[in-house]
């Protein structure tokens, strides 16, 4: 069985792996120049994966699965699967499995972070008392920090990492309103369950709505003019989850408007269908939103934090070893639903 590592993975990193799996199971990676570690191209890896049974990666390059005639399984290093070719990874009935959940900690501590620097004006205020400038007038808007406590937060997708944020939302005395495609699984901290079907109705409530859910098929640009204009003008939206859940231009329009208060983003738009194109890694906004006095951005960095690294690894053999073993794969995602 030979299991390639798509990303220039360190001796300590491939003996993690070797040690993990059955005695005998051949376990490569590329060699060489890199540059960047967690990145490979097709001509890094086209000898390691045309016998390859199984490919643990962050990247596929183009090619790779066509070659790769005797591959059974991909455990993919991230949590979303948009990327991926779907369809050809379903005619050739290849399984996939993610890490869902191994930056999840991360990412709601980040979307915490966005929540609080955005009702507290952080940027602002710290500019001013930089520059020696004192916040006038008080309690006025403009001035005014909004607060957590008491308030309504949306969450639209209740998984690993909207659970997360559930959690630490009720820390800070929030009601935490959940909008899911099963609103009937319960889950703890999330005062009351929502259908899709019921998006606009929870808008309206909530003081602060935050996006985490998958992009997929049916998911792309959903959060649009009609999704704004459904929530208060005095609320907050937040994405940590993928750029282009969102519709670009109603939003700033909404930013610019004051048709709503306030945004922030770790995730933003791919411009598949331009030029130039920016087919796999968001971009910031064309329009500038990332520019706007009320938005707060991070480029893909939530789960750029201590821990994740290893988790990934950890979470990512485990797929293999289920795998291997014939057990149920736990992260095994649908290539139906793409997630």
């Amino acid at each position: 069985m030979k299991v390639a590592c798509l990303w220039h993975a360190t001796d300590e990193e491939l003996d993690y792996v070797k040690g993990a799996l059955p005695a005998g199971t051949d376990v490569v990676a590329p060699r060489g120049d890199y540059f960047s570690r967690f990145e490979s191209s097709f001509e890094d890896v086209e000898n390691l994966v045309a016998d390859a049974d199984i490919i643990i990666c962050y990247t596929l390059p183009k090619g790779t699965l066509e070659i790769a005639r005797k591959l059974k399984f991909i455990s993919w290093l991230h949590a979303g699967i948009n990327e991926m070719d779907l369809p050809l990874l379903k005619s050739r009935s290849i399984k996939v499995a993610n890490v869902r959940g191994s930056n999840a900690a991360a990412v709601a501590e980040q979307t915490m972070m966005f929540m609080l620097s955005l009702a507290k004006m952080t940027i602002l205020k710290h500019t001013l008392a930089s520059n020696g400038q004192q916040v006038f007038p008080w309690w006025e808007d403009g001035t005014r920090a909004a607060m957590l406590d008491g308030r309504t937060l949306g969450i639209i997708g209740v998984g690993n990492i909207g659970s997360r944020v559930a959690k630490r939302a009720k820390s800070f005395g929030m009601q935490v309103l959940g909008v899911r495609r099963k609103k009937e699984i319960a889950v703890e901290h999330v005062d009351a369950m929502h259908g899709v079907d019921e998006l606009h109705s929870v808008l309206a409530r909530c003081d602060y709505v935050v996006l985490a859910m998958p992009l997929t098929g049916d998911t792309g640009q959903f959060f649009g003019k009609r999704e704004i204009e459904a929530m208060k003008p005095s609320a907050f939206l937040i994405n940590v989850a993928r750029g282009t859940l969102v519709s670009e231009k109603p939003l700033y329009e909404a930013l610019t408007s004051g048709r709503l208060r306030g945004y922030a983003a770790d995730v933003w738009w791919w411009y598949e269908n331009a030029m130039p194109a920016t087919c796999y890694n968001g971009t910031m906004s064309r329009l500038g939103v990332h520019k706007l006095p009320n938005v707060l951005c991070s480029g893909d960095q939530a789960s750029n934090a201590d821990d994740v690294r290893e988790r990934n690894l950890a979470y990512g053999t485990k797929n293999v070893i289920e795998f291997l073993s014939g057990q149920e794969v736990t992260n095994e995602v649908s290539l139906d639903l793409g997630y």
